[in-house]
């Protein structure tokens, strides 16, 4: 579905918790968000998370925004009130080589219907950020921006992010090398540099071509010279200036 039911409608300034509150308008009640962490990392797990809020005050969990707005700790604050208030929540993590395996698009979607799957209260309507996810056995909408914009979805997209990151902590552990620690996988200079030097860990996943390159299987970048007197800028433009399932779930008491 890429519509809202009828009878709901979203008001622009509805804030954080304007579409779960349309959706029970008309007449739905359990309104699950779900949302992914790691889709675009080189090492490391996927995370799905998906939560149900409760339409009372105990819903309204505070601090709650995208999890990329946040900072670690407010992160952290937020993980603990939505395992807390939820009325369901749950963590599905898709190991490296399931991604490699499978590729990140058919990962990513089945993350997802797994995390939703997984709630222990079953939704009568999911909300998801960006895109479409069919299968899901219920209505739906791909919202854009979604979890900036949908209290479920952000909360979702924390329970996933929190989760990997501390994965990524552990595997900093493990592979001192490559700083996990700091950029959680995702390509960093500093990353890219760590892989040209020590290779690839057992958690890269192979299918990206600066892993893939790193492990000689592509050719390396040509090197640019340094043009000592470029071009000066048009009038105007001076100054301007990317195996295996895990599940965790839990509902409140």
């Amino acid at each position: 579905m890429s519509q809202l039911p009828r009878g709901a409608t979203v008001r622009s300034d509805a804030g954080l918790y304007g579409y779960e509150r349309a959706l029970r308008r008309a007449g739905l009640v359990h309104i699950a968000g779900t949302d992914e962490a790691g889709r675009g990392a080189c090492a490391g797990p996927l995370v799905a998370g998906a939560a149900i809020l409760p339409d009372t005050k105990a819903g309204i969990v505070p601090g709650l925004a995208d999890s990329k707005l946040l900072t670690e700790k407010a992160r952290e604050r937020c993980y603990d009130q939505i395992v807390r208030r939820a009325l369901s929540w749950s963590v599905v993590v898709i190991g490296h080589d399931e991604c490699d395996r499978l590729g990140m698009h058919v990962v990513n979607i089945e993350a997802l219907r797994r995390a939703v799957a997984l709630l222990d209260v079953p939704p009568d309507y999911v909300l998801t950020d960006g895109f479409p996810v069919d299968g899901l056995g219920v209505p739906g909408l791909a919202v854009w921006k979604g979890d900036r914009v949908a209290a479920c979805i952000a909360a979702g997209s924390v329970l996933a992010k929190v989760t990997r990151d501390r994965i990524m902590c552990e595997l900093h552990e493990e592979w001192p090398a490559y700083d996990f620690r700091t950029h959680k996988g995702y390509v960093t200079d500093a990353h890219n540099a760590a892989l040209t030097e020590h290779g690839p860990s057992p958690v890269h996943r192979m299918r990206f071509v600066n892993v893939r390159r790193a492990a000689g299987l592509e050719p390396p970048l040509p090197e640019t010279p340094a043009d000592p007197t470029p071009d000066p800028a048009p009038a105007g433009l001076v100054g301007a200036t990317n195996v295996g399932w895990e599940a965790m779930r839990g509902e409140s008491a």
